[in-house]
């Protein structure tokens, strides 16, 4: 006896635009309740974003909606009727795809046949004739184009990103769900991509869900957006009608009225900036040259400079040699040729010159690169004084004052732990940023290295962390920042220079940045006459 139909599979598949909303929607994980009475509408042909800080619940809304988790409580409508939506086949059949923060395309396998892959159910063999002459037809009516022959092996990262939303699109969802699309796009590929989408969104071909935690793609790119905090739906605007402070607000769980729009406004407006008239030179980077995994050569011969009183930012797609520029700078990989500077002393990164110094650093995932997963956050905060006094005496560590010093700083930081005594690796992402950027940033600071400070955390994660970074440049250290997102430079860097191929190839201040000029040098534009073009 064969089991009977799901109802969403009997009826031939719609096309079109689609109208979903959710009904009070709920979603627990034994006690604890990720999503709680959520209740949205998405119109068809429109633009929807989600905002909110890591763990918020848009991550679990999407997944009820694709059929990846089954709602406790509450309803999907789709056109105005109700849907059991109890798996991801379900899903696809009512027209709705998702794509993921996280690459799924298969390395080896070409473009084209990672685009039949996305259909699922296919034919033992393969009528590749017909098969590509489909492709070919399918191709010509897409944003963007790519190589069919390629492989994802050979593509950049904004090219994935792209072959992602492609295996989507030749699906013809009726709603496409978003995660985070543009984190790995060069301004340039971003406004492509979001701005197909757009379009045909408003030609009433898809209805479109972003999730995104970035103001300026939802204020130009979304037509309505939805706040999620904690589980709760804190408001849905028309974003015509809303500001980057309102929002912020709720994102925030602060209160309406004028008092939370002024602490609201903080969170688009620039941060304070010391000036400093005359500034030592802090940092000196003298064509420096840095190996790959591989043995290639990563960093060619770079050269840059960092003043006291000034953050400088390094722009650039990922695999461009930051992480391996970052990595020598601070003894986590050898130098093949070139010196690194800290004032008039040539720099190797010992233990006893960064104390001396004054040097600190903030590595990305710093839980496996600056912490000890198994030690406690007592001692993982005490690793830059564990041989110093007063918390050294005669060769032995005192424990008593090293866990009176990490009380304070977990209270001066805000990080949330069981205790200072519990393992660091317990700490949630944000937790142990805040716990290593306490450790880093206890005393004066000369030079401060950072590498994608804030990447995956949530929202008041990343304004605090912000704020540190900045309060160590307003007391005339010299910080140097490699960020793969563009805002967080343009926010904090008062000179951006972009890496490409392991070169600097651009430098400007970033009071006058052209945000187009940048990306056309991240992707890959190495002459003026090219930049001039894409700006």
């Amino acid at each position: 006896m064969t089991a009977p139909l799901d109802p969403a599979l009997k009826s031939p598949p719609k096309t079109g635009a689609l109208a979903l909303s959710t009904y009070q929607l709920t979603k627990r994980f034994g006690t604890f309740t990720a999503l709680d009475k959520v209740s949205i509408d998405v119109r068809p042909g429109t633009v929807h974003a989600l905002l909110g800080e890591n763990g918020a619940g848009k991550s679990t809304l999407v997944k009820a909606l694709v059929g990846y988790h089954l709602p406790d409580d509450g309803a999907v409508l789709i056109d105005g009727r109700e849907q059991a939506i109890t798996s991801p086949v379900v899903a696809r059949r009512l027209g709705i795809g998702m794509v993921y923060q996280h690459f799924t395309v298969v390395p080896g396998m070409t473009v084209a046949e990672n685009l039949l892959l996305a259909k699922g159910e296919l034919p033992a063999i393969i009528p590749w004739r017909k098969v590509r002459e489909e492709l070919e037809a399918f191709m010509a009516t897409t944003p963007f184009k790519l190589d069919l022959d390629a492989r994802p092996m050979d593509l950049s990262a904004g090219e994935k990103q792209k072959l992602e939303i492609l295996k989507q699109l030749f699906l013809k969802p009726r709603l496409l769900i978003l995660d985070e699309p543009t984190s790995v796009l060069t301004p340039q590929e971003a406004d492509e991509v979001l701005g197909a989408l757009r379009d045909r969104a408003h030609a009433g071909d898809v209805s479109v869900i972003m999730i995104s935690h970035k103001f300026r793609e939802v204020m130009e790119v979304a037509d309505d957006v939805s706040v999620l905090r904690r589980g709760k739906l804190m408001g849905s605007h028309r974003v015509i009608g809303t500001s980057p402070a309102m929002l912020g607000a709720e994102m925030m769980g602060l209160s309406s009225g004028a008092t939370t729009a002024a602490s609201a406004s903080s969170l688009a407006e620039d941060m304070h900036r010391e000036t400093f008239r005359s500034a030592p030179l802090r940092l000196h980077v003298d064509k420096l040259s840095v190996a790959g995994d591989r043995g290639e050569r990563a960093v060619h011969e770079l050269s840059v400079q960092v003043r006291g009183g000034e953050v400088v930012g390094i722009a650039g797609v990922s695999g461009n040699g930051q992480r391996e520029l970052m990595e020598a700078l601070v003894g986590q990989r050898d130098r093949e040729s070139g010196d690194v500077w800290m004032a008039d002393e040539r720099y190797t990164a010992r233990r006893e010159q960064n104390q001396r110094m004054k040097v600190r650093s903030l590595p990305e995932e710093p839980l496996r690169n600056a912490c000890v997963g198994d030690l406690s956050v007592a001692l993982n905060m005490g690793l830059r004084r564990f041989d110093q006094a007063p918390v050294a005496r005669a060769g032995w560590i005192r424990t008593g004052i090293l866990r009176e010093k990490a009380r304070e700083l977990i209270a001066a930081y805000k990080v949330k732990t069981q205790g200072e005594n519990a393992p660091i690796r317990s700490l949630s992402g944000g937790n142990v940023q805040r716990a290593v950027l306490a450790r880093e940033l206890d005393g004066q600071v000369d030079v401060l290295l950072v590498s994608n400070p804030v990447f995956g955390l949530d929202f008041a994660a990343v304004a605090e962390i912000h704020s540190r970074i900045m309060a160590v440049r307003n007391k005339g250290g010299g910080v140097l920042l490699v960020s793969e997102d563009l805002d967080e430079l343009l926010k904090l860097a008062d000179r951006i220079v972009v890496m490409s191929e392991g070169r600097i190839v651009h430098e400007c201040d970033a009071r006058h940045a052209d945000r187009h000029v940048l990306g056309a040098f991240m992707g890959g534009a190495h002459h003026q006459q090219t930049v001039d073009e894409a700006a």
